[in-house]
This record gives structure tokens, C-alpha cells and sequence, in this order.
């Protein structure tokens, strides 16, 4: 027999004991997560995205003919030509990527690699998108809220008063 409309429409709803467990499951776990230390974080972003880049900036230096060669040919970056966008990719690898490690000059060190990015997304790889999306979100964060306490920039006190309060 089908139960009718009028009494189902009587029957209270009970909330789903599992959906209700497993929202408190999150909000335990959630805040569990919360409690990672911010500037701990920023030091994993600034290491992985120094990582990034001074291995690029290691491999150009392994083999210079060939790096310039590599700018001619394949990366044809406009308006310079392959020696000097060569050796300002490296200079910006390396120092930049050192800068971020340290975490001094955090800030302006990015600045110079999200340019990088730029141009290499328009006119080099523009198919390889998902990665200069997660190194330009990296840099993105690193830029509009600093190094962290876990830096030189925090040490010396070269972060802003409003930053430092984490």
C-alpha cells in the first residue's frame, strides 16, 4: 500500500544523521587545519617556487651556447635578442629565486618572475597554462602578502608594521 500525501507531508524531517556527522567530521578537521601557522606556509611557497626557477636559471648555465641557441630558435622572444633575454632570464632565475629562499626582498624578487611568466605564457608556451597559473599564483601570494616571519624581510624588519601582525 503507497503511503498518501497527507501523511507523508505529516512525517517531521529528521535530519540525515550521516550528513550531520560528516559535518562535524569537517568542521573538527577544518579547524585542525586552520591552526598551521601562516608564516610556515609561506616559506613552503617561497622554497617551492625558488625551487622552480633556479633550477631553469642551473640548467641555462650548464650549457650557454646552447641556452642562447635555445632563445634563438625555439623561444624567439620579441623585441630582444636571444643574448640578452638569455642573460636576463638567468640573472632573474638566480637572483630571484635566491632572494625568495631567503625570503629578502620577497616582495620585489617576484615581481621580475611574474614578468617572466607573462611573456613566456603569451609568446613562448601559451599551452603551458596550468603551470604559470599555479607559479603565478605562488609569486601572486607572495607579493601581496609577504615573506612571513620565517624570512630576512621579517628579521630586519623590511616588512610593513600591517604585515607583521600574523
Amino acid at each position: 500500500m503507497r503511503p498518501s500525501i497527507a501523511s507523508t507531508a505529516q512525517t517531521p524531517i529528521v535530519p540525515n544523521t550521516v550528513a550531520v556527522s560528516f559535518r562535524t567530521r569537517l568542521t573538527a578537521v577544518t579547524a585542525f587545519l586552520q591552526r598551521l601557522p601562516l608564516p610556515l606556509i609561506q616559506l613552503l611557497f617561497r622554497l617551492a617556487i625558488a625551487a622552480v626557477f633556479l633550477k631553469g636559471g642551473l640548467t641555462k648555465t650548464a650549457n650557454w651556447t646552447l641556452t642562447v641557441q635555445l632563445f634563438a630558435d625555439e623561444y624567439q622572444v620579441p623585441v630582444l635578442s636571444p643574448e640578452i633575454a638569455a642573460m636576463m632570464s638567468v640573472m632573474f632565475e638566480l637572483g630571484c629565486s635566491t632572494l625568495l629562499a631567503l625570503g629578502l626582498a620577497t616582495r620585489l624578487a617576484t615581481l621580475p618572475l611574474l614578468g617572466m611568466l607573462a611573456v613566456i605564457q603569451t609568446f613562448v608556451y601559451p599551452n603551458s597554462w596550468s603551470d604559470h597559473l599555479t607559479w603565478g599564483s605562488i609569486l601572486l601570494f607572495l607579493l601581496t602578502r609577504g615573506p612571513g616571519a620565517l624570512s630576512l624581510d621579517w628579521l630586519f624588519g623590511l616588512e610593513p608594521t600591517s604585515a607583521r601582525k600574523e
